[in-house]
């Protein structure tokens, strides 16, 4: 299938670790040419030079209007029409509504998760649109597809991680509408939202392989946290399969947060 992707030109999103940086590979192992938007600080820069020259990074805050702009318009001048989408930017906080000893979940908490996880969601997906409504259309009339980061926590959202929950539950609740408004313009758009994987957001949260082995003990099946690698693997599922528009996947092995 690697002849569908060669040359197809993407954006990732929080490609610089984790669930992006596994996508960012997995794109370039299909021929794919990427540019990597992430944080100045984050090693987006390492990521992309050992991918080659099929991958560059660009500097960038998910919420600046400017700097999106800015990836996009380099995927377009050093790869071509940007045709693929895919955000994974997220961070997460824990804070009570209200703790146990009464205080108060901070505000610019709150502010902060949706500035980046909502907002930034969002901000990427309407100026990459912009971009790929003026591709030329493929035979089946597409030009483009965008893949956005959910959660479980969307569903089950645990004690501690409202606001986080919170940016998850609206990045499921665009997804249609979305797909809807861009339906138009030959443009797909669907959100994945795993469940346990081992990534930094986890190992920060869960840095001894003991309290990650108990973790997996609560997954139906199969009993282990996910790899990145399966989810780059349902990017690029979704990315080739035409049909699949407006919809939140999960990718759990079945789990249901307690």
């Amino acid at each position: 299938m690697a002849t569908v992707l060669k040359g197809v030109a993407c954006l990732v999103a929080g490609g610089a670790n984790g669930l992006g940086r596994a996508t960012a590979q997995k794109l370039v192992q299909q021929g794919c040419r990427v540019v990597i938007a992430d944080l100045p600080l984050s090693e987006g820069d390492k990521v992309a030079s050992d991918l080659g020259e099929k991958c560059i990074f660009v500097p960038t805050d998910v919420s600046s209007e400017i700097d999106v702009k800015q990836a996009i318009e380099t995927v377009v001048d050093r790869f071509g029409p940007l045709r693929v989408a895919v955000n994974t930017a997220g961070i997460v906080k824990i804070a009570k509504t209200l703790s146990d000893g009464g205080e108060v979940h901070p505000l610019h908490t709150f502010e902060e998760i949706l500035k980046i996880n909502l907002t930034g969601t969002f901000n990427v997906t309407r100026l990459a649109a912009e971009q790929m409504a003026t591709n030329e259309p493929d035979e089946g009339g597409e030009r483009g597809v965008i893949i956005n980061t959910s959660s479980i926590h969307a569903y089950d959202g645990q004690s501690g991680k409202v606001a986080y929950s919170a940016t998850k539950g609206a990045i499921n609740s665009m997804t249609l509408p979305m797909a809807r408004d861009l339906g138009q313009h030959g443009i797909r758009v669907n959100a994945i939202a795993p469940g346990m994987f081992l990534t930094p957001m986890l190992t920060k949260s869960r840095p001894e392989p003991s309290e990650q082995q108990k973790m997996a003990q609560i997954v139906p099946f199969p009993k282990r946290i996910g790899d990145p690698t399966e989810f780059a693997q349902l990017v690029q599922t979704i990315i080739e399969n035409k049909m699949m528009n407006g919809e939140v996947i999960r990718i759990d092995g079945g789990v249901r947060m307690p």
